[in-house]
């Protein structure tokens, strides 16, 4: 029935029909080359943009900053580690998914291998600990070479008269094996034999600058053990996210003279308890002025009466 009405409508209107599809599709036709113009006007617009970006720059600056932050999230995890193994706490690897693990896995599965030594050797080695730490003690107990230094009560201010900074001597310093932003370095601070140092300096300081120079040293942070090796102090820099510069004693100070600050009494503690954060309550004093000049709370860093320097940083953090 409705083929036999169909064959019966005028031609006219079958015409017409037809024209409505064709000026349909026409006007589909002319968006779809007006939405094709739009696409290739905004694809020519990246082209020029991108072709202002050296991402070549952004990607090597990018990685940098990561291995920078890994770095230093890898050493005070070593930290945490080797201080709650010294405390009993038992460890545990951290599970490492086959595929693709995190940055954050990665860096426990390396600092599980590396900090700290098999629990079947870990009574022996805190054993042996406890008696060099004796000796060690006995040492931090000199101030430039000065035994029997009074310690500070327990109502002692916290400042910086309680860190024991003095001048040392990098006699040497060397990449260390297992870390490639970390120098190992021995230094001399005025005692029978210099200690090992480990800092995350080579990606500011090229090696050849580390050797035989005097620097800063802070020599009562409780030593740590740094991917294996076990670090007894801290070479103290001027610092910026983008530039590091170990600080300079005075060219006429000797390896062991201590770092003194006008109306600070000098009294370090043997070795600074942790839990107490003395550093860390110093530190946000610890500045380097807008002449160069080390400080803290604004008073300069002083040996034997000369100042101490960044080589040309100023107000910027000591760390």
């Amino acid at each position: 029935m409705s083929w036999q009405l169909l064959v019966r409508l005028p031609v006219h209107v079958i015409k017409m029909a037809s024209s409505d599809a064709l000026k349909r599709m026409e006007a589909q036709a002319n968006a779809a080359d007006q939405l094709i113009s739009v696409l290739k006007k905004q694809i020519q617009e990246i082209k020029c943009v991108a072709q202002n970006v050296d991402f070549d720059s952004e990607i090597k600056t990018l990685k940098s900053e990561n291995l920078s932050l890994k770095t230093e999230i890898d050493t005070w995890k070593g930290r945490l580690i080797a201080e709650e193994t010294k405390k009993g706490v038992p460890q545990y690897p951290v599970p490492v998914s086959k595929s693709s693990p995190s940055v954050t896995e990665t860096s426990s599965a390396e600092i599980e291998k590396t900090s700290e030594p098999p629990k079947a050797h870990q009574d022996q080695s805190q054993t042996e600990g406890k008696k060099s730490n004796k000796k060690d003690n006995k040492k931090k107990l000199k101030e430039g070479g000065k035994e029997n230094q009074a310690q500070p009560s327990a109502d002692a201010p916290i400042d910086v008269g309680r860190l024991d900074m003095r001048v040392g001597l990098i006699r040497s310093a060397t990449k260390h094996p297992d870390a490639d932003a970390l120098y190992v370095e021995e230094v001399d601070v005025g005692e029978d034999k210099p200690r090992t140092v480990i800092s995350g300096l080579v990606k500011f300081i090229p090696l050849e600058e580390m050797q035989n120079r005097k620097a800063i040293l802070l020599c009562n942070l409780k030593p740590s053990k740094m991917r294996g090796i076990m670090s007894e102090a801290m070479v103290m820099c001027a610092s910026t996210p983008d530039k590091v510069e170990i600080l300079s004693p005075p060219e006429s100070s000797k390896p062991g003279d201590p770092i003194l600050v006008d109306g600070f009494t000098r009294n370090p503690d043997a070795q600074l308890n942790p839990k107490k954060k003395i550093f860390e309550a110093c530190a946000p004093d610890l500045k380097v002025s807008g002449d160069k000049v080390a400080t803290y709370k604004g008073v300069a860093w002083t040996v034997n009466g000369e100042k101490c320097h960044a080589q040309t940083l100023s107000n910027v953090q000591i760390k």
